[in-house]
């Protein structure tokens, strides 16, 4: 009883001191096989381990941001209330089209990429929580071959992202249950084998 109850204390504290995360997920739907489903996590992923020198040269072999896998076409919606930063700036990349949002409050700015068309929205106009601003497509030339939406979290000054875990209100653990690029999130560090990481990592 003893045990339980220092256990009861000890989760009670963790909810109590866990802040609460400012962005909501960028989809209307709930996640599903018709609708989406998470694709890739941040960090030393699978895709990053295997083809982080051909695709993720700028991200230190890593892949700096979440992907939901959804059919081309799905509407994005904005996560927070924000201003819009760029619209279609390559330096950027997740061609072919991407939008960036400023969210200051937060000391944050969240890149969508991976576009359907550029966004209608502008650079200095004001988005809310919930409005869509784009539009889900492939990064490669056929619009159906593995459409997702590339998601990044990063500083105001752009140079620094965040695992998007850490600031999406969502259940993770149940998401990373069933993804729809058929493979194991992680790869085992070939140079540490035996660790593992987590969404949260």
């Amino acid at each position: 009883v003893a045990i339980l109850l220092l256990m009861l204390c000890i989760y009670a504290a963790s909810q109590a001191q866990t802040p609460l995360k400012p962005f909501i997920l960028p989809f209307r739907d709930p996640p599903g096989v018709n609708t989406w489903l998470l694709g890739q996590a941040y960090g030393n992923t699978t895709g990053a381990f295997n083809s982080g020198a051909q695709q993720y040269r700028a991200g230190q072999y890593l892949h700096f941001g979440v992907d939901f896998s959804a059919p081309c076409g799905t509407p994005v919606i904005a996560m927070a209330d924000g201003v819009i930063d760029h619209v279609d700036n390559f330096g950027f990349g997740s061609r072919p089209h991407n939008l960036l949002i400023r969210h200051d409050a937060l000391g944050l700015v969240v890149l969508y990429g991976h576009l359907l068309q550029t966004p209608t929205v502008i650079p200095g106009q004001d988005v809310r929580q919930g409005d869509v601003v784009g539009l889900t497509r492939s990064p490669d030339s056929d619009s159906d071959s593995r459409p997702h939406l590339h998601l990044e979290v990063r500083s105001l000054h752009y140079f620094t992202t965040y695992n998007p875990v850490a600031y999406i209100d969502a259940n993770w653990d149940s998401l990373a249950l069933v993804g729809s690029f058929s493979r194991q999130l992680f790869q085992v560090d070939l140079f540490n084998a035996r660790r593992w990481l987590s969404l949260d990592d």
